[in-house]
């Protein structure tokens, strides 16, 4: 599997795809076109079918986009992906821009000039990236044009076909609310916002109102498709026949009226023709569907996917489940970092251990009669300096030993029926430094503070986001990625709306699952990164306090490795906080365990001395 994601990246095919890209806009009169990592449905998650950006740059990342112009060419990434992107891209080709401080459309606005044609697939950009980059170019007498036929795929010869896996039901133990139950709640929402209409384009919103899951992207068990949903009446599903067998047709039937993909258009064009009010969320909905309700006589209402936050405020089962899977995927961690404190220096590299751990969780997993129906995404396993490449995935060429005096970063995780997991553990190979261990206890004494916390209904994640740095800040240190994003419930292992962030402006729900992650990361030596799943409880009294608090329940079930933390720069209830998490770890995991590695387990999770 190493080698063919090599062949898939290669920089060097930079050199010769790009101009076969320049001709086919010459010949379309264009002067530039926008390839965003994106697909149709605008998610994090997209098939190969849709990979373009990494076809024509090299470049892995689950966020960026590239700009080709006919005499220079950029690549726009975020903070995470600095280092991995100049490994990644042939730099002579590509220059690199920031996503965040210099995104497309600020860029585009200081240097495209008047008369320029910059072609973009209106299916591929959502409606508010396209408001933003048509604004900024026709302030300089620049304009945006949407493409019938993407050029990227007019040169991919051996572009993959899209995926057709097939469907499967999520049974009710496991999500907690009929699915007729669900599409009810969200059609009543569309009338409330005075829309007729809604487009559902997030196929993560698909499968959880529909109790439904699928194989059409990798590690993550989504259908692609998409739906109309009417205030009255059965929605549409635009959904592949060939993903269905009888029993997933026979019971979508009773859900929804299913259609072609193809003819998502024409439907949607005619609903628009008879005055439909239909509601496109901004941030998700590509700016074809915005163009087809408009050009025919539609009103578009701007409004966010009703299934947004339905979706992320977990109920009791989907809650219940997530405990049960953390417990299962605790008991395959523990023993992956049992057997890593078994392996002597030098004698393991980043390949091994991913072989190791995942091996780990599947047989984990037939143990207890759930098994692992897949990671939940690439593990990320880094030795060295290539732990401090935040989103590192190891290749054969740059697979590393785990030597003595380094650093090992691993972040992983799961994909059951029962819930979605996603942890991260650095270990120390060999004796780690002093600046290791006291950079270790900082990132540590920030997770703490999260998972310790107290916070009023109405905090956004925003608010708390200075909690997880407050410890790095005051010794001048820092990382350049949120501090948490969203999981779901045997769903995307990055779901939104909720984050832990600087950009977090969605309140925190009772409910909701967030990653607890800080880090941070020493280009050229080591990373350090330590990951939690939290769930938010139900607001509580305080004894003596005015405000019932919301709080964190913590999911995730691992020890931390003591050898790293510095007791002395832990405050009294720091320190019991990790005493306590290691006497629950300890009493959760251990029944689950046999032999050495329970033996293990019970030196790893003792108190602090």
């Amino acid at each position: 599997m190493f080698q063919d994601f090599e062949s898939r990246t290669d920089p060097s095919q930079g050199t010769k795809r790009v101009p076969l890209l320049r001709e086919k806009l010459a010949a379309a009169g264009l002067d530039g076109f926008l390839v965003p990592r994106a697909d149709e449905h605008q998610g994090e998650y997209v098939a190969p079918h849709s990979e373009r950006l990494m076809w024509l740059t090299g470049f892995t990342g689950s966020a960026g986009a590239a700009l080709v112009l006919s005499d220079r060419a950029l690549i726009f990434v975020d903070g995470r992906y600095t280092l991995q992107v100049r490994i990644q891209v042939d730099t002579k080709i590509f220059t690199v821009e920031s996503l965040i401080d210099n995104p497309p459309a600020k860029w585009a606005g200081a240097n495209i000039g008047k008369g320029a044609r910059l072609g973009f697939d209106p299916w591929l950009h959502t409606i508010s990236e396209v408001r933003g980059l048509r604004g900024a170019l026709e302030a300089n007498g620049a304009q945006l044009v949407p493409v019938t036929e993407n050029p990227v795929d007019e040169i991919w010869e051996d572009q993959p076909a899209p995926p057709a896996h097939k469907v499967e039901i999520q049974p009710i133990g496991f999500a907690g609310e009929l699915a007729i139950d669900k599409l009810k709640r969200l059609a009543e929402e569309l009338g409330a916002a005075g829309a007729t209409h809604a487009v559902l384009t997030d196929p993560s919103s698909i499968a959880w109102a529909f109790n439904i899951r699928g194989k059409d992207v990798a590690h993550t068990p989504l259908p692609l498709g998409f739906v109309i949903l009417g205030a009255e009446g059965l929605p549409l599903l635009f959904l592949s026949r060939k993903k269905l067998n009888r029993e997933t047709e026979a019971y979508l039937t009773q859900l929804a009226d299913i259609r072609p993909p193809e003819t998502l258009e024409s439907e949607l064009a005619r609903l628009a023709s008879d005055g439909a009010k239909v509601a496109l969320d901004p941030a998700l909905a590509a700016d074809r569907l915005r163009q087809i309700v408009e050009d025919n006589g539609g009103a578009v209402i701007t409004s966010p996917d009703p299934a947004r936050l339905p979706r992320a405020t977990k109920n009791q089962a989907e809650i219940a489940g997530a405990r049960a899977a953390h417990r299962r995927d605790g008991a395959a961690m523990t023993k992956f970092l049992h057997w890593l404190d078994t392996r002597e220096p030098g004698s393991t590299d980043e390949i091994s251990a991913v072989k190791a751990l995942e091996g780990f969780r599947a047989r984990t997993g037939e143990e207890t009669q759930m098994p692992l129906r897949d990671i939940s995404f690439d593990t990320i396993s880094g030795a060295g300096p290539n732990g401090a490449i935040v989103h590192y995935r190891v290749t054969t060429k740059t697979n590393r030993k785990l030597e003595a005096g380094e650093l090992f970063l691993v972040d992983s995780g799961g994909q059951y029926q029962d819930g979605t997991t996603d942890i991260t553990r650095t270990v120390p190979v060999g004796a780690p430094s002093e600046e290791m261990r006291e950079r270790y206890t900082l990132v540590l004494k920030g997770m703490i503070g999260i998972s310790m916390l107290r916070f009023p209904p109405g905090t956004r994640g925003m608010d708390i986001d200075i909690v997880a740095r407050q410890a790095l800040w005051n010794a001048g240190l820092d990382y350049a990625h949120g501090t948490g994003h969203g999981v779901g419930s045997f769903l995307a292992v990055h779901e939104g709306p909720q984050r832990i962030a600087k950009t977090g402006v969605e309140k925190l729900l009772a409910g909701m699952i967030l990653s607890n992650e800080p880090g941070y990361y020493k280009e050229g030596a080591y990373g350090i990164r330590l990951e939690n799943l939290i769930v938010v409880a139900s607001p509580a009294p305080i004894a003596g306090g005015d405000i019932d608090m919301h709080s964190f329940e913590t999911l995730t079930l691992a020890p931390f490795d003591r050898r790293m933390v510095r007791a002395d720069m832990l405050s009294p209830a720091e320190r019991q906080w990790l005493d306590d998490y290691h006497a629950r770890v300890r009493e959760e995991i251990a029944p689950l365990l046999d032999g050495e590695v329970r033996t293990w387990l019970e030196k790893a999770t003792a108190p602090l001395p």
